[in-house]
This record gives C-alpha cells, structure tokens and sequence, in this order.
C-alpha cells in the first residue's frame, strides 16, 4: 500500500457541508481573502489530524514489535480491525447524515466573511465533524500500519485542500460566469456528494478487509 490507495479518502474529507461551505465563501464580498483562510484553516485540521493518528498508531506498531521481521504481527492485524471498525461507523455516519447537510443558519454570515471568520472555520469546522475525525483517525492508522513514512500523508492533505479550492478556481478561472457554475456545485454536494462518499468507503473497506484476509 502507498499513498495513491488513501487518496480518494480526501473525497470523504469535503463531501457535504464543507464544500458547501467553500462555495459559500467563494460566492461572499472577499471570495480571495475568505477562501484562501478557509484553505489555511483546513489544512492546518487535517495535517494535524492525520499526523497525530499516524504518530500514535506507529508508537502502538514500535512499541508491540511490529516495525520488522517476516509474516503478519499480531499488532497489525489488530489496527487493521480498528481500521475496519472505524470504516464501518463512517459509513454509518455518512448514510445518517446525507439528508442533513443542508444549509445551517450560520452559513448566512459566511457571505461577509474576512480572512480571520474562515481560517477558524475551516479549522473547527474539519475538527467537530465526526466523519472527518473518522477519516482522519482512518487514513493515519492505515499508514501506520503499513510502515509508510509521513510524507505520505502529505499528498492526501493537499489533494483534500484542492478539491475544496474548487470554487475558488471556478471563480478564478470563469469569472461573472461562476455564478451560475457555483450554485450547481453547491447543490451537488448538498444532494449526492454522500454517495460519492459511501463509494470511497467501501473501496477502503473492501482493502482493509483483503489486508486482514491476506
């Protein structure tokens, strides 16, 4: 396993309510200085996140005798089925949660928003969600448990800030026109971006499941 197995988790990471809200930004008075906090904020969450779960669980794998030899070690084949559990409940979190991404009340102010407003946002806002602490917690134990070196983690946080700068880029790139492009991104991710998500997921799972299997 290397990095390209956990990029598609990066879709998890921004589905639903955190695209929703970049393209809220991006549509705002200070689309430039919002946006460019709100990308800040987030990968400042998601490389702390996912940094501290790799930490942890290579401290678990070192401490348990797991980082050389031949044959699968007992520690990891027990990430794997921690790996496999929190798989299963971010499924189940996603699939509860695809009616309720929506809109919240607060978004309202994101129109006005200034660099300072979406930094904190974008890191709060990656740091409460329950599927993006699953995701995170997922994509650290997994390259963990696979040896891989940290920088690996490093292509999945930037693959998670570019998809959420897509309405930044949409406004950058079409202009006047990006305000017919931007609601259609936010409906999309409002309505389907969770079964996109459930994809990504079982993918992962079916890989973890092959990893204890094998």
């Amino acid at each position: 396993m290397n990095f390209l197995t956990i990029l598609p988790m990066a879709v998890v990471m921004v589905a639903g309510t955190q695209l929703v809200a970049a393209v809220f930004l991006a549509s705002g008075d200070r689309p430039r200085r919002a946006s460019t906090g709100f990308l800040a904020g987030a990968a400042l969450a998601v490389s702390a996140g996912t940094t501290l779960a790799w930490l942890v669980f290579r401290l678990v794998r070192g401490a348990a005798g797991g980082g050389g030899g031949g044959g699968r070690k007992p520690v990891e084949t027990a990430i794997d089925w921690v790996v496999l559990a929190l798989l299963v409940v971010l499924a189940v979190v996603v699939f509860l949660r695809r009616h309720s991404a929506g809109e919240p009340g607060w978004m309202g102010r994101l129109q006005h928003a200034g660099f300072g407003y979406a930094f904190r946002l974008g890191l709060l806002l990656f740091v409460v969600m329950p599927s993006d602490d699953l995701t995170m917690v997922t994509v650290g134990a997994t390259a963990a448990r696979h040896g891989l070196p940290w920088w690996h983690l490093v292509p999945f946080v930037l693959l998670t800030v570019l998809l959420l700068a897509l309405p930044l880029l949409a406004l950058l790139l079409f202009g006047d026109r990006a305000d017919r492009v931007l609601p259609r991104m936010r409906d999309w991710a409002d309505r389907h971006s969770w079964i996109i998500s459930e994809a990504v997921v079982g993918f992962f799972l079916v890989l973890t499941v092959v990893d204890l299997l094998g």
